[in-house]
């Protein structure tokens, strides 16, 4: 179960989360350099200038505000509900496979039952507007799955995901349950059709959340989504997509952490089985049956925990700097690879879509220091804006 935390803890916790322009990116090498979060929020504004531009260094300084006050206290209100959990970044019970992503959130939102994190899993995605073929695979293979013991996650869309989590309830309290990763608030239940599912799953299964209390659906937060359902899974099974989809962002982003891929063939002819023959094509393991999947994956499952609840080895949350998933050299402002190139490689990384500073980070491989520097100067010339969620995008020119 997950640890319960001193109220100055807790609060500090769901602030860092909350603080305009601080991702998940910029919380890990805060957490890695300074500590716990209520330690980050004792800091003055000289001590972490160290780690942070003028303005948000002040900004951490003082005391949360109103807003934030009333967000955190909103949060604490709903922890004193049964089944509600908050999972830290330094709590034992934080999924290790999350860990093995580059932006860990710092904080995930829990409805129902958060063993299940750790419990061996795959997802399925597919296609929201999906065939009624498309739809039977996905239930069939999610029963099969959790039939054997294995968790089922996905994404509560329309569709394939929602098939997905009801094939897995299907095979009863015995079986290995489902997990819905929300691209909301654990308030909001999205898309609205899904609402009776939802309850079933915060039952039976679980709710999970990187997003705070309130959040409504926004375009941009499901790839960030998709990265937890890739985070939490041994492996992503596609069953229809287009060759332009969010599913396969996820199978994309589930390769990159060294996750494996499955994908379901399909007719020729049909534009929701090219994107898992593009799949195929790249490497994706072909599958006709659950059982494909199970073969394939039961002899290799380190750190996770198993149906009979008996965990193996597997690493704790965050624990300071050098932490499991936190390189301690991300805290060093003076390390030699961070110097701004002459050529302008920010707006280069920017592009022509709204991107977060996590982003930027991880494309420019810049430190956060002189990232936001360069952006302050960028945002000052007028050559990006800031968007009202935080994003920035280029200012367009006339």
């Amino acid at each position: 179960m997950p640890l319960t935390l001193p109220q100055d803890e807790l609060d500090a916790w769901i602030r860092l989360t909350l603080e305009p322009g601080i991702g998940p990116v910029h919380a890990r090498h805060l957490l890695a350099a300074i500590g716990l979060p209520q330690i980050i929020f004792e800091q003055s504004v000289g001590q972490l200038l160290k780690w942070l531009p003028h303005e948000l260094a002040v900004q951490l300084a003082r005391p949360a505000s109103d807003d934030i006050v009333m967000q955190i206290a909103k949060t604490r209100e709903w922890l004193d509900h049964p089944h509600h959990y908050l999972v830290t970044l330094a709590d034992p019970a934080y999924p290790s496979g999350l860990l093995e992503t580059h932006d860990p959130p710092p904080v995930l939102y829990v409805n129902g039952r958060p063993d299940l994190l750790s419990r061996s899993s795959i997802a399925i995605v597919g296609a929201r507007h999906a065939t009624p073929g498309g739809l039977e695979n996905a239930r069939d293979f999610a029963r099969h799955l959790a039939d054997t013991g294995w968790g089922v996650i996905s994404g509560l869309a329309t569709g394939i995901d929602t098939a997905a989590h009801q094939g897995a309830l299907a095979a009863g309290p015995k079986g290995g349950s489902t997990i819905a990763v929300l691209g909301t608030g654990i308030d909001i239940v999205y898309p609205a059709r899904n609402r009776d599912l939802a309850h079933q799953i915060a039952e039976q299964g679980a709710l999970v959340t990187e997003f705070p209390l309130g959040c409504k659906a926004l375009p941009h937060q499901f790839p960030r989504r998709n990265r937890i359902v890739a985070g939490l899974s041994r492996g992503v099974l596609v069953v229809e997509a287009a060759l332009q989809s969010g599913s396969l962002i996820t199978a994309r982003q589930a390769s990159e952490i060294g996750r494996e891929v499955f994908a379901i063939p399909g007719s020729i002819h049909s534009p929701l089985s090219r994107g898992c023959h593009a799949l195929i094509r790249q490497g994706a393991k072909l599958v006709e049956s659950g059982q494909d999947i199970v073969e394939e994956l039961q002899s290799n499952l380190p750190g996770i925990v198993t149906r009979s609840g008996q965990p193996t080895t597997r690493r704790t949350g965050y624990q300071g700097a050098g932490a499991p998933g936190i390189p301690a050299a991300d805290s060093n402002p003076n390390r030699k690879d961070t110097g701004l190139p002459k050529n302008d490689s920010v707006l280069r990384a920017l592009g022509f879509d709204p991107v977060t500073v996590d982003t930027l980070l991880e494309r420019t491989g810049l430190d956060i220091v002189l990232l936001n520097r360069r952006l302050t100067e960028l945002e000052l010339d007028g050559h990006i804006e800031r968007l009202p969620d935080g994003r920035l995008q280029q200012q367009a020119k006339h």
